[in-house]
């Protein structure tokens, strides 16, 4: 399987939340993890917020740390021209937040690449994002 992390899923593999076990499994199960490089610092500011919340300075480094062991084996996906303008169109249909719209061009382009090759899942927590997607006919994780 080859699963696509968005930022809101990522962060769970890291922080524990809700479907926090799922998405590791996923990983775990998975032959390759994707995900776009605005991932990592939208991550970080979520792990900074974490450690701000509960007084702990050295919580943003453990998290960080820990992000970046799992960085170097995923396939991260950088920010071309045709990328971001396939987000642009992404934005205006489904009226997605500018990093959310590039997630999904992301996530797009991974499953069309791969397509026929191996089961393709976006694993994504954000309501709007995976509707978005679902529309798009872009294969979601369970939760």
């Amino acid at each position: 399987m080859i699963l696509y992390l968005d930022t809101s899923a990522l962060v769970k593999l890291f922080a524990e939340e809700a479907h926090s076990a799922r998405v590791r499994q996923a990983v775990s199960a998975g032959q390759l993890t994707v995900t776009h490089a605005i991932a990592y610092v939208e991550a970080c500011a979520t792990f900074a917020r974490a450690a701000h919340a509960r007084g702990d300075d050295a919580l943003f480094s453990a998290l960080r740390g820990n992000l970046d062991i799992q960085w170097r084996a995923w396939e991260i996906l950088d920010a071309t021209e045709p990328l971001i303008r396939r987000a642009a169109d992404l934005a205006g249909r489904y009226r997605l937040r500018g990093y959310d719209s590039l997630h999904l061009a992301a996530a797009e382009s991974a499953f069309e690449a791969f397509r026929g090759e191996m089961p393709f899942h976006f694993a994504v927590f954000d309501d709007q994002l995976s509707d978005a997607a679902r529309r798009a006919g872009i294969p979601l994780l369970d939760a």
